[in-house]
């Protein structure tokens, strides 16, 4: 079976509601999940793999370079733009992704009016700036279980000793 190429998975912020419209005319479940994605590792995979178990659709919002700064400092994110969103769009268990520029992804989330927004368990529903608008526009969020011993800081923080 041959997977779409992930260059037809990343959509620009403009369209992505076009892209949800077209979905929804074909009464798919849209589910969201957003981050830096700065250093792919074991966490994400099994997180975004879980998420995609969820629905019929995953819309994957990722950070852009200078949100990424702002929220992680001048140091990163340690991979460009292009290529986050290439590793992250080239997974077969993800649908679309998206760059957005703000600090968080209520404007994405606004456009998008996912069924479910997926979140990792080290966050909880009622601290999510997003929470509103996502049940504002009739969906839940989800929580799924951390997958534990992986992050993108403690990998910089290894490599940075050695």
């Amino acid at each position: 079976m041959r997977v779409k190429p992930f260059k037809d998975k990343v959509v620009d912020f403009e369209k992505i509601d076009d892209v949800c419209r077209q979905l929804r005319q074909e009464n798919k479940t849209i589910a969201t999940t957003n981050g830096c994605f700065d250093i792919l590792h074991l966490g994400h995979v099994e997180y975004l793999q879980a998420a995609s178990e969820i629905c019929d659709c995953l819309i994957v919002g990722i950070n852009s370079q200078d949100s990424v700064r702002k929220l992680k400092g001048s140091s990163r994110p340690v991979n460009s733009e292009i290529s986050r969103v290439s590793v992250i769009a080239s997974l077969g268990f993800v649908d679309f992704c998206v760059i957005f520029s703000q600090d968080t992804p209520v404007e994405l989330l606004k456009k998008v009016k996912p069924d479910v927004h997926i979140k990792g368990g080290d966050y909880k529903p009622e601290e999510l700036i997003e929470k509103k608008v996502v049940e504002d526009n009739g969906g839940i969020i989800q929580i799924l279980p951390l997958v534990t011993g992986y992050s993108t800081s403690s990998i910089i923080g290894k490599l940075k000793s050695e």
